[in-house]
């Protein structure tokens, strides 16, 4: 995870808004719970106010520990903290992009809650888990779903880092592209990678340069590309991410930010957008 380093300010997604697409379920996530070992969850994806839905099997540990501290009471809750890592689709050397904390509350979501809560799961997760939760076997179901009722939420990305409260966290809306991102960025790396360099702005270029440089910023050529390709990195609905091979005399990759002209909400104004982008770029 890089942080990115520009001296224009650059619209982008709030925090709200990256916490709340980093927890809609694409990203992995791992359950923390007091005494339950580190377990990566099945699927995941939340509700529409955010509360994030917790696929896992019955006899798993977490959901043992969640029916034990039931003691008598007609729903057991136990605090639990949901870890996210968000990890580009394309092949890098350093492809974790964010990660996001949510704390909070975990519950096991009541029997006549659990259709609707499947429903929502299957959108990013259309797994046969969820075709059959209900049923049961020899007196027991083999899967459930648990919901964390979010408290609070951190988040540290390429924008910075940043602590939520859970009014902020549910006002922000996940980014429109987030479930089709992997798909768009996977088509350009293998479809358009020569055509990336070309998107770069001079300004980028010039500011990769090394620091003690014994070129005078003179002698540093304008279009001067990195010293390998140009690969996508991510995608909102603000702009594109691109990660820059080392330019020669330079040891670390450096990530780029393509902002668009005005933030798009569907995949025809995308589309619009890149037709621009690459217009632009074509020599």
């Amino acid at each position: 995870m890089r942080r990115a380093e520009t001296t224009t300010a650059v619209e982008g997604p709030t925090a709200g808004e990256r916490a709340r697409t980093l927890a809609y379920g694409i990203a992995d996530g791992v359950l923390v719970a007091p005494g339950v070992p580190y377990a990566p969850v099945p699927a995941h994806a939340t509700d529409r106010d955010g509360r994030p839905l917790l696929l896992v099997q019955t006899e798993s540990p977490v959901a043992a520990a969640l029916r034990n501290t039931r003691a008598g009471e007609e729903r057991a809750d136990m605090p639990a903290t949901l870890r996210v890592s968000d990890v580009a689709p394309v092949a890098l050397a350093d492809r974790v992009r964010g990660r996001a904390w949510l704390h909070g509350r975990l519950t096991e979501i009541p029997d006549g809650e659990l259709r609707a809560a499947a429903l929502r799961l299957s959108y990013a997760h259309p797994r046969p888990e969820l075709l059959d939760l209900g049923a049961e076997r020899d007196g027991r179901r083999d899967w459930t779903i648990l919901a964390l009722t979010v408290a609070q939420v951190e988040i540290d990305d390429a924008w910075g880092s940043a602590v939520l409260e859970p009014a902020e966290y549910a006002a922000g809306v996940p980014d429109p592209f987030v479930a089709v991102e992997s798909g768009i960025l996977t088509h350009l790396d293998s479809c358009h990678r020569d055509e990336l360099p070309r998107l770069l702005p001079d300004s980028a270029l010039l500011d990769s340069a090394p620091p003690d440089s014994a070129l005078p910023d003179s002698a540093l050529p304008d279009s001067a590309p990195p010293g390998g390709p140009v690969r996508p990195l991510a995608l909102d609905r603000y702009g594109l991410w691109v990660r820059c091979a080392p330019r020669p005399g330079t040891h670390a990759p450096f990530d780029v930010r393509l902002p668009f002209a005005r933030p798009v909400s569907d995949l025809h104004g995308l589309r619009c957008v890149y037709r621009r982008l690459f217009a632009r770029a074509t020599p």
